[in-house]
């Protein structure tokens, strides 16, 4: 007797038809994805489909993962995959809040933006209390108290918000203004007006950096409060729809952008924008990270996006293929809101989408060379 062949169910059939109409060899193809669920698995339940679209990441030094999400309600929380962890623990769900555009961590702090569906932002911070590391004893977590400091410009969103080099301030845009929060004494300042466009940066001297109109960037120096409008001029390319997204190079301080075509560049304070790096496999290109050794990894295209690597010592960009985790349970990932750095150099990536999963990416290490 035969056996009967057991059918993969898929999500929904748009998913059967989106998937089945790629090849096999269109899935990543370097590397290893691995797709974590929004819970400590067999222990708590995961944030419900529609409250889970993650937009929103950042890490502590140890390598401790700190999140926001969107959707039916914002949600903010904390991950670890270090040591005998392996959970993702929801620290709050924050009522009257749809979307989560930041979360910054500081040294002792750290705080989430959040906004309203009627377009107000506010900003909540509690302290750093991470879960203990070691989950095989008994176990207990305790959802801290936050403090919720308020808007910094009524009625305006929250569009990004990045710490500044010392993890003592949070630089952030509302839709047309610069503000600043201290983490020590909590206390938020509008500093002037900018466009609110885009995602902000840390730039190689300590400087904050974001989309000023259609051709430059402001600058924002931390430590004098001094705001430059068009301090830097953006390279030739298409910079018209898409919001600018970053990656930096926490080795160099180099950070990396692309135009709505997909044209790669570089840029650094002192030198600004060089020339095109290259070009990504399709367009719009959505969240970037670098890992140690300097190589940039992304996604990009719109439906099922497709993961690129940049690597500046080939100057060549690479076509990953579409993200798949096959390890335990299969799962596709279309779409992803925010990516950052994991403290062995791994790639985290956020999924934007219902039932939204943490996705960890194992890049490959080069083959080592002989003589």
């Amino acid at each position: 007797m035969s056996a009967k062949k057991k059918q993969f169910k898929y999500d929904s059939p748009e998913d059967r038809k989106l998937v089945e109409g790629l090849p096999h060899s269109a899935f990543v193809r370097q590397g290893t994805m691995v797709a974590f669920p929004l819970a400590f698995p067999g222990a708590t339940l995961p944030v419900v489909p529609d409250e889970s679209h993650i937009t929103a990441l950042d890490a502590t030094p140890e390598g401790i993962v700190y999140g926001g999400t969107s959707g039916k309600r914002a949600h903010i929380f904390v991950a670890m995959w270090h040591g005998v962890t392996g959970m993702v623990f929801d620290l709050k769900m924050v009522e009257g809040a749809e979307q989560c555009p930041a979360v910054c961590c500081g040294k002792k702090k750290f705080l989430a933006c959040v906004n309203g569906p009627r377009g107000g932002g506010r900003v909540l911070m509690t302290r750093l209390e991470p879960p203990p590391y070691d989950l095989i004893q008994e176990w207990g977590f305790q959802r801290p108290a936050f403090d919720d400091l308020g808007e910094p410009v009524p009625g305006e969103p929250i569009v990004h918000a990045v710490a500044d080099l010392a993890r003592e301030r949070v630089v952030g845009i509302t839709s047309r203004h610069l503000f600043t929060v201290d983490f020590e004494p909590a206390k938020i300042q509008v500093i002037g007006e900018v466009p609110g466009f885009g995602r902000l940066a840390v730039a190689s001297q300590g400087s904050v950096v974001g989309r000023d109109g259609t051709s430059h960037l402001w600058r924002y120096d931390p430590p004098t409060q001094t705001l430059h409008r068009e301090a830097s001029s953006l390279p030739d390319g298409a910079w018209g729809r898409a919001p600018l997204v970053w990656a930096r190079d926490t080795q160099k301080g180099t950070l990396y952008t692309a135009d709505d075509s997909g044209h790669l560049f570089s840029f650094d304070a002192e030198r600004g924008f060089s020339r095109s790096l290259g070009q990504t496999p399709v367009a719009p290109v959505g969240p970037l990270a670098v890992t140690f050794d300097g190589r940039v990894f992304g996604c990009c295209g719109e439906g099922i996006a497709k993961l690129f690597c940049y690597d500046p010592n080939r100057k060549e960009i690479t076509d990953l293929g579409a993200a798949v985790s096959v390890l335990e349970r299969r799962r596709y990932g279309y779409a992803f809101g925010d990516a950052v750095t994991g403290r062995d150099g791994e790639i985290i990536f956020g999924e934007d989408d219902d039932f939204g999963h943490l996705w960890l990416y194992f890049p490959r290490i080069a083959t080592a060379r002989t003589s």
